[in-house]
């Protein structure tokens, strides 16, 4: 980062905030969101309130109280950022990526606070969680929304509870797919639209949650547990009773499946059972080329079918099923509702975008400090997950619009497999790092490139390989190593 760039990062970030106007009726409470923006933009290591308005050299009251008391409008500041995302950044092969986070908490007085499965420690832990949506493009990914999510025992049959930690009575128990599907919609009535979903195994377990996107016409490609029911041949349906069947007695409903069909299947047992699959030989794609090296899967594919909320088969399905190709162990079931003539090779790409969210939850809590939050009051932990999101997509553009064409290597590896396959990876600390007081300037150890010595073989790639990556080369496939961070 060079002088002029540096020079440049306080104005862009003033032209970005000033079109938030709108949603702070009054100018003593504007004020503090460039405060907050830039501390969660800071070197600071700890990224609450405190830390913040001491940098500022404002008390720390006042920025509690913009997150807690101020009266300033925070759905509509989120409507107003999703509409620059799609002002800004539409793309027809543009993905929605659903998932959660969680941040560990202590006592039980945060709203939305009990035990419950972390993700952030991977195991039962005291916790809020929250539901995200994200938004990728080829060159370009951040997060759009996110909702705390209310548990049903321990908070919504606990009105009283609620009131306290100032959660509205109109917030009601929704399930972690009911939130998705409203962030959904929200989403594109804000002018998003998303060529794409995926998501993982918990929200591809909703069969709810995949037919109301069946409805919508949304394209996905879902993650399904081992466990998922599927006909690897569509059932025969009765429509009509005939006359032998027409006797006293109770009456049976129509239209039903036939007695004399193939039961439905768990997916692991079609891997090793079905004689279509196993006709199949593994075809083996390049997904794309990770910090660690190149991402390389070995997949089939079968059209197979789900039953419907009565219990009938509805339309075909794709089931792709993906091996690691350097552990053969590690399996992923991959369920999709597109055209019957998609490649193989599109699906795989979709589903592994889910990299993306992973690495904006990641770039949010580590740079962001989104985990950093020492407020307790429902409306304060909503407002500071939508003002992260604000911060994440400046963030994300300004590295995107001065990383440059030829700054650096490209992150994928040469003919002979030797290039740079991980280079400047976690190249990004905090923007406003370099205009801060040299007494509170922190002192950063950035990630250098390094050349690998080759550990391929130097003949060709396997021509699948190698068509698969032309693909993704011409679907512009989202690498991490394709951001370059300031």
């Amino acid at each position: 980062m060079n002088a002029t760039t540096i020079m440049e990062i306080k104005p862009a970030l003033n032209r970005y905030l000033r079109q938030f106007d709108s949603c702070f009726g009054r100018s003593t409470t504007r004020q503090y969101l460039p405060v907050y923006i830039q501390g969660q933009l800071s070197a600071l290591p700890r990224k609450s309130i405190e830390p913040m308005a001491d940098a500022a050299g404002i008390p720390a009251r006042n920025l509690q109280e913009f997150l807690s008391l101020f009266r300033w409008d925070e759905q509509r500041l989120r409507n107003q950022l999703q509409q620059h995302v799609a002002r800004h950044h539409s793309h027809t092969d543009s993905i929605g990526v659903i998932d959660e986070t969680s941040f560990v908490k202590k006592g039980d007085q945060t709203a939305c606070v009990q035990r419950q499965y972390c993700g952030a420690v991977g195991k039962k832990e005291n916790c809020v969680v929250s539901v995200h949506l994200g938004y990728a493009t080829p060159d370009f990914f951040t997060l759009i929304d996110g909702d705390l999510y209310l548990p049903k025992e321990t908070w919504d049959a606990n009105r009283d509870r609620c009131r306290k930690a100032g959660i509205p009575d109109e917030v009601i128990f929704r399930t972690k797919p009911q939130i998705a599907l409203e962030q959904l919609e929200r989403a594109t009535a804000n002018g998003l639209r998303f060529g794409w979903l995926t998501f993982d195994e918990f929200y591809g377990r909703s069969g709810p949650f995949m037919r109301a996107l069946d409805q919508r016409g949304q394209n996905y490609v879902a993650e399904v547990p081992v466990d998922t029911m599927l006909w690897t041949k569509c059932p025969d349906i009765l429509y009509k009773a005939h006359s032998r069947d027409r006797s006293p007695g109770r009456q049976k409903r129509y239209p039903r499946l036939k007695v004399k069909n193939n039961p439905p299947v768990e997916v692991r047992n079609i891997l090793t059972f079905s004689p279509l699959l196993r006709k199949q030989a593994w075809k083996t794609y390049h997904v794309k080329d990770g910090s660690k090296g190149p991402m390389v899967w070995q997949a089939k594919r079968l059209m197979v079918w789900r039953a419907d909320e009565t219990g009938l088969p509805g339309q075909p399905y794709h089931l792709v099923i993906a091996r690691n190709a350097f552990d053969p162990s590690e399996i992923k079931y991959f369920l999709s509702n597109a055209p019957e003539s998609t490649p193989v090779e599109i699906l795989l790409r979709v589903a592994f975008t889910r990299w993306t969210i992973e690495r904006a939850f990641e770039d949010s809590k580590t740079e962001l400090g989104m985990d950093h939050f020492e407020v307790r009051q429902y409306r304060s932990i909503q407002r500071h997950l939508i003002l992260t999101c604000l911060s994440l997509v400046f963030l994300s553009e300004f590295c995107l619009g001065h990383r440059g064409e030829k700054s650096r290597g490209n992150g994928l590896p040469d003919a002979d497999g030797s290039g740079e396959t991980g280079a400047v990876v976690d190249y990004w600390p905090a923007l406003f790092a370099e205009i801060r007081p040299d007494h509170q300037r922190c002192v950063y150890r950035y990630a250098t490139a390094k050349r690998k010595s080759s550990t391929l073989p130097s003949s060709p790639n396997d021509p699948e390989i190698t068509c698969c990556r032309n693909l993704s080369q011409k679907y512009n496939s989202l690498l991490s190593e394709s951001l370059i961070a300031l």
